[in-house]
């Protein structure tokens, strides 16, 4: 397209990129759209950076509960060891549910406060205080805040759930329970704590039942009159319940042989002396027995009694917060089912080793507490302590021996390498100063022999003759040379045969005479354990000729079992071997090394004045393969 015609086409004609690029109008619109669609971007990115610093600071912050109330009336205080086991379980049954919980612990106290009116009084303040401050729960643990609920929670405590534990159905004479009630009776069952009596003790003709005069007291006496009837036929069972403290502790010094005590309660004695009866009563009963007593429940455990089917306090604390959690989380008490005796055999095991019950008497199932930890228990941080130190002696004990055996290695690897160079070396200057200057000779006179042909063909038969001698004495040498370095009749021949060789071509050349003997040899040994036992042969030899300065040697090659047999001994001047110098010692390394790849063990024993001693065993079947080419220093 020529210039004239594009200055005459219109813009409209003009190509659209160069329209677009051109307009002023084009690129304010497209300038303004990338600020638009990175001001988006920018936005979605902080949208999603303040979302995630949102979920952080949730994850982070702590879980705010729901908070619930829950009021509980006590029949007693906590000075009671039943009202404090059952608190104790409670409270940490709530705690672990998923609301806060603010508990309201109220306490009748009906041994301190026995007057009707006092009760009166406190329950009317109960109903004051509560009246507009309604709890989400309310749990009855004992007779007397049953009857109160019972009586009280139509009107006051509508639509309130209760939870009730802590009495039996006869001691509030089975009240009617309408739908907002639930929760767990206690069973007492002095029956199964006899019978398990009688398998401790199956000569028992006597029961005495020890118990006190307050209403609680001449409830359980109630049940285990009820219980104990059957057995009046076989057993003679005196009920000791009507009397006081003094007379009581008397009574029990003396009970007759063959005779178990069975403790009910005492709250109040005959004197009208109030007692809390696990703590304070039972101990005193416990101590003036002469013969073993028996309690109700675990509340005793611990105190001096035997043990026997006893009403878990602890459990039933367990059990009536697990019911008051259900409720909390939406469950209605009608749905809940009420739990009927929560009993376990429990036994005290410093009782029964006092009074010399055996232990696999009890019945099945039989918790036994109490008992005194094993030696493994009471010491075994002691025990995993000393286990400890002693691993890490082990540790650093194999750590130093690695890295002894390790420097030991690299001391004998430089050793090989220096008396490697050191061989080569020795070879080169032989090569060189022997063989090279013979073959020199050998050529002159091979060319003075080319030159008396043709004017003296006697003198060059005779120089030709010359020649061939001084070839067949080099080439006697590098015979000698070569089976220095590898002896050829060791492959061809055997072990043997080998040794045999080295011995009298050494008693030849060095004029020591050395004494081989063989015994039981086979012909074909392992090429690896052959050419240990020679190169060690060879090595000790040479160190006769070096060393001992002695005139003769013996060498032992024999079959014992399974394993090889080397000696090779001399009555020489001996030496130290704790001074070794580095070639003296490479010799000695290397043929300790030999054996011990082989798995084969390694003695030399030597003395000044007593000549040096060498003893060898290696196995006709080595596990493990000897370096082949690896030649003595």
């Amino acid at each position: 397209m020529s210039e004239r015609f594009r200055r005459w086409q219109p813009e409209s004609l003009a190509p659209r990129k160069n329209r677009v690029a051109g307009n002023p109008l084009t690129r304010d619109k497209r300038s303004r759209g990338q600020s638009r669609l990175r001001g988006l971007v920018i936005f979605l990115l902080a949208f999603c950076f303040l979302l995630q610093l949102r979920a952080n600071s949730e994850q982070n912050r702590p879980e705010i509960k729901q908070i619930r109330r829950v009021v509980v009336f006590y029949e007693l205080g906590l000075s009671s060891p039943a009202v404090a086991l059952m608190d104790r379980e409670l409270r940490a049954t709530l705690d672990e549910s998923r609301f806060q919980i603010e508990f309201y612990p109220e306490y009748f106290e009906t041994t301190l406060f026995s007057d009707p009116a006092d009760q009166q009084r406190f329950r009317e303040s109960y109903i004051r205080k509560y009246q507009d401050r309604r709890p989400d729960l309310i749990i009855a643990l004992g007779p007397s805040p049953l009857r109160f609920m019972v009586e009280s929670h139509e009107r006051f405590f509508k639509d309130i759930p209760v939870v009730f534990g802590g009495s039996n159905e006869p001691q509030v004479d089975s009240p009617p329970l309408d739908s907002s009630f639930t929760g767990c009776w206690e069973q007492f069952e002095p029956a199964k704590t006899l019978e398990a009596a009688l398998r401790l003790q199956p000569d028992t003709r006597h029961v005495v039942v020890v118990g006190g005069v307050s209403s609680f007291d001449r409830n359980l006496e109630s049940i285990f009159r009820e219980q104990l009837h059957g057995y009046e036929s076989r057993l003679d069972i005196t009920y000791l319940t009507d009397l006081d403290m003094p007379s009581l502790l008397e009574r029990l010094k003396h009970l007759l042989a063959h005779t178990i005590v069975l403790y009910s309660h005492i709250g109040i004695d005959a004197k009208g002396t109030r007692y809390v009866g696990a703590s304070q009563a039972f101990p005193m009963v416990a101590d003036a027995a002469n013969a073993p007593v028996y309690i109700p429940s675990d509340a005793e455990l611990g105190r001096g009694g035997v043990g026997g089917y006893l009403q878990s306090f602890a459990k039933e604390g367990r059990i009536v917060g697990g019911i008051a959690v259900k409720i909390l989380n939406g469950a209605r008490p009608q749905d809940v089912p009420i739990v009927r005796g929560v009993n376990a055999y429990m036994f005290d095991w410093r009782a029964l080793k006092r009074w010399g019950l055996r232990e696999g008497n009890l019945p099945s199932g039989s918790m036994v507490l109490f008992r005194p930890p094993s030696i493994w228990q009471r010491a075994k941080w002691i025990w995993a302590g000393v286990f400890v130190i002693l691993l890490c002696l082990f540790v650093l004990s194999f750590y130093v021996r690695l890295r002894r055996a390790r420097e030991r290695q690299l001391g004998l690897s430089g050793m090989l390498i220096t008396a490697q160079e050191r061989e080569r070396s020795r070879l080169a200057s032989e090569i060189h100063d022997d063989f090279s200057q013979r073959l020199a000779l050998m050529t002159l006179e091979l060319e003075n022999a080319e030159e008396a042909i043709s004017t003296s063909p006697e003198q060059a038969i005779q120089q030709v003759h010359n020649v061939l001698n001084f070839a067949s004495e080099i080439g006697a040498d590098l015979h000698t040379l070569s089976h220095r370095l590898h002896s050829s009749t060791l492959e061809r021949l055997g072990l043997v045969p080998a040794v045999t060789a080295l011995c009298k071509e050494f008693t030849s050349q060095q004029s020591i005479e050395v004494d081989f003997l063989a015994n039981a040899v086979p012909r074909s040994v392992h090429p690896d354990v052959a050419l240990c036992l020679f190169r060690i042969v060879q090595e000790g030899l040479r160190n006769v000729k070096k060393h001992s300065r002695a005139t003769k040697a013996q060498v032992r090659l024999g079959l014992v079992g399974e394993t090889l047999h080397l000696l090779v001994c001399d009555e020489g001047v001996g030496f130290d071997t704790h001074h070794l110098d580095s070639q003296e010692g490479l010799g000695i390394r290397s043929m300790e090394e030999r054996a011990r790849l082989l798995g084969g063990r390694f003695e030399i024993d030597s003395k000044a004045g007593a000549g040096t001693r060498i003893e060898v065993s290696v196995p006709l079947h080595p596990r493990s393969r000897l370096a082949t080419g690896w030649t003595a220093s």
